[in-house]
């Protein structure tokens, strides 16, 4: 079984979110700026040694990549952006694409949801929407990721590039799209796709659309799936109160605060197998990004974090599961990365390399 992170590639500036969000835009200016919103809080994140980095930057990527090899990480997900032509944050892949030499196996997960203010894909305040064209647009598409698919650190199943897809419910011609993709793969040295749709926080897709497996995209399933009926109203009910609070009293109390193992002991629950792929995070507070309007999670620590993980990798192998993604190496921003920082240095990395190393034996 294979321990893949998801990866963030916005920590480099680009054109557009310059324009939207002011000169000089990173992921970087959301964490930097956070501050603690009650007792305890833990904000804001600082990466260890204060390496605050720029994806363009070719020995970053090799960084990354050398502590992915050291810690047992086998691949990075890179969130893929794409809007009808349009791309968006694709430097640092093309970047590792270019250096051969740098040991990181990767694929890509399509984002295929439009950017908003509010960052949370929502159809409000959009900044870049999300349309999908036709066959023209998913030709030039599988022009854009062939080279990427043909490397021979691009994850595979079966000989097959394994490719993701975000929101497939929102893309009303999804299983066309497949068709033709793979339709363009028979001409290729790959042959085929391994086609992976994401169960995200966002309703399910009930159509029988041609996917090979699916895979949980922690903890958001969980929290907006798993949590019983109950509980989520009384939790809109209470964030709501703390919403009218804020703007009516100026107080700063966090709309959804929630406990981290509740979460895990959900994610535990569930049944895994050779095509539902299991899914972990590592902690949860996007304070940074939506300030009083977000989700946090109170109680994570590496040795709580070890725990649960250890459980869920052994279930994993237990029930064939050929790939388990972690949410995720860099997510600074929402909270949840794998990279060191100031407060508990490599923690949970030792912890995936601790639990990996233990079952391999």
């Amino acid at each position: 079984m294979k321990t893949l992170a998801f990866y963030l590639p916005q920590f480099h500036e680009v054109e557009e979110n310059n324009k939207w969000w002011g000169k000089g835009f990173t992921e970087w200016v959301n964490v930097k700026k956070a501050s603690p919103l009650f007792k305890n809080h833990n904000q804001p994140r600082e990466p260890l040694d204060d390496r605050y980095y720029n994806l363009l930057d070719v020995e970053t990527i090799k960084w990354q990549a050398e502590l992915a090899e050291r810690y047992h990480i086998d691949g990075f997900c890179f969130y893929h952006y794409w809007f009808n032509g349009k791309r968006l944050l694709d430097k640092p892949a093309e970047l590792l694409l270019e250096n051969k030499d740098i040991a990181l196996p990767f694929l890509f997960s399509w984002a295929n949801e439009p950017w908003t203010r509010s960052w949370d894909g929502s159809h409000r305040d959009v900044l870049m929407p999300q349309s999908y064209g036709d066959e023209d647009d998913w030709l030039e598409h599988f022009n854009y990721v062939k080279p990427f698919f043909e490397d021979k650190r691009y994850l595979k199943h079966n000989g097959k590039p394994i490719f993701l897809i975000y929101r497939s419910a929102s893309f009303q011609k999804c299983n066309e799209w497949i068709k033709y993709w793979r339709k363009l793969a028979k001409e290729t040295s790959f042959g085929d796709i391994h086609f992976v749709s994401t169960l995200t926080s966002f309703s399910q897709d009930h159509r029988d659309l041609d996917f090979d497996a699916e895979l949980n995209f922690e903890p958001m399933c969980t929290f907006e799936h798993n949590m019983g009926r109950i509980k989520p109203f009384v939790r809109k009910f209470v964030g709501r109160i703390k919403r009218i609070s804020n703007e009516k009293f100026n107080t700063t109390f966090v709309e959804q605060i929630l406990s981290y193992q509740s979460i895990w002991d959900k994610i535990l629950e569930k049944d895994f197998n050779e095509t539902r792929y299991s899914g972990a995070f590592v902690d949860w507070d996007n304070t940074p990004r939506k300030k009083t309007k977000s989700l946090v999670m109170q109680g994570s620590s590496p040795q709580i974090f070890r725990s649960n993980f250890n459980a869920l990798y052994k279930k994993s192998i237990s029930s064939n599961v050929p790939y388990l993604f972690i949410n995720a190496w860099n997510e600074w921003a929402e909270g949840t990365y794998l990279e060191p920082d100031k407060k508990n240095g490599y923690g949970y990395l030792e912890a995936i390399k601790e639990t990996v190393e233990k079952h391999k034996k």
